[in-house]
């Protein structure tokens, strides 16, 4: 790793470090660096050994020091003394090579095989009960400076310019799937309209009887399944009761994501496709660490995503008359009479647990169900 002559390429960070001063620095401890380094090493190395070119290891601890704390300014002044503008061109390679197309997909993926969906509902439904869910999905603003270009489209509810972005979580706060694209003007519901992801249950890919949950932000289906907005007391108001619990899973979840990497929580001075970017690679490096059991860095801060712009009533307003809308809410009633409907009004049957019957309607088999998953959505 070290070659002689310059500091910041003589400095052995990753033996001078013990895990926890790593993670509390890169958020990723010596095992998931290395990871990283190995993932973006074809893509970032130098093919000749020419004015002693920065290493892979240096680039990819420069680009998650940023990542950790948003600040470039602190990479440059850091133990690596890289000047700025290096830094910027070590971020813009090293971010590109974690965002190739297989890269992401080895991360990212929406489950499709029938084993692992019954996985993601058993552990869904030891938290409030609510059968069939394979995931929650939510959308969260990420900060940017105000672009030269459509300027106003990025400017959301909060007047603030930003990326809104799409977020699935299962029950363990691993990633599903992301659409880190849209500009923050864009309601929740127009990029789940325009997402992949729903043409995955729309086509049948995933089986039916799957569910997500959202908010009131999004439009009620009969594959994601929405709070009422003026619950009767009884079955609706312990099915909302449920979907809340459950449903808190991705707000801790996008809280956990951010508490790893600030660069989420302040505003990125950047381009936004250079922001949509470096919100994927957060998303990847969010799943590392799931993955590789790498705690959270100890710091006192909420888990909690406080990110609830659009927990509003929009393209889901339960007065609308489309087609798909009053489908997907004559479902909700029946699936919430079926698995809430119990006299004493104390929540679902233990008949509820798992995918089977999970639904009214469901179907025995879905096409593509075998198949492992699919990657983030476009």
């Amino acid at each position: 790793m070290a070659v002689a002559g310059n500091p910041h390429r003589n400095a052995n960070i990753l033996e001078r470090f013990n895990d926890n001063e790593l993670l509390k620095r890169y958020r990723l401890n010596r095992g998931g660096i290395m990871t990283v380094v190995e993932l973006v090493r074809d893509a970032v190395t130098s093919p000749t050994n020419r004015n002693n070119p920065i290493t892979a290891e240096i680039k990819v601890l420069t680009t998650l020091r940023y990542l950790a704390t948003g600040k470039m300014q602190l990479c440059s002044a850091d133990e690596l003394h890289i000047s700025q503008p290096s830094v910027s061109r070590i971020l813009h390679q090293t971010i590109n090579a974690l965002c190739r197309p297989h890269i992401i997909r080895q991360f990212i993926r929406f489950p499709l095989d029938v084993r692992q969906l019954h996985r993601n509902n058993a552990h869904f439904m030891d938290i409030a009960g609510l059968p069939g869910v394979v995931g929650v999905i939510d959308g969260t603003h990420v900060r940017i400076i105000a672009p030269s270009e459509d300027e106003h489209a990025y400017v959301n509810r909060k007047k603030i310019h930003s990326i809104n972005t799409q977020i699935v979580f299962d029950a363990s706060y691993t990633i599903l799937d992301i659409v880190a694209k849209w500009p923050g003007a864009t309601h929740d519901s127009r990029i789940l309209q325009e997402s992949g992801l729903r043409l995955l249950f729309e086509r049948h890919h995933v089986p039916a009887g799957c569910h997500l949950l959202g908010d009131s932000g999004y439009p009620c289906r009969t594959w994601l399944l929405t709070p009422y907005i003026h619950p009767h007391p009884g079955p609706q108001l312990n099915y909302n009761r449920a979907h809340k619990k459950t449903r808190s899973v991705v707000e801790r979840g996008i809280g956990q994501m951010k508490r790893r990497f600030h660069v989420l929580h302040g505003e990125i001075r950047l381009t936004p496709e250079k922001a949509s970017r470096i919100i994927t690679v957060c998303a990847i490096l969010h799943n590392l660490c799931k993955q590789q059991n790498i705690p959270q860095p100890e710091e006192n801060e909420d888990d909690d995503d406080d990110d609830d712009d659009d927990d509003d009533v929009d393209a889901a307003d339960e007065g609308r008359v489309a087609v798909h809308l009053q489908s997907g809410l004559a479902y909700r009633d029946q699936f919430v009479n079926i698995h809430f409907g119990d006299a004493d009004g104390a929540g679902p049957p233990p008949a509820a647990a798992g995918l089977a019957g999970a639904g009214p309607g469901e179907r025995a088999g879905a096409r593509g169900a075998g198949r492992r998953g699919a990657g983030a959505s476009s």
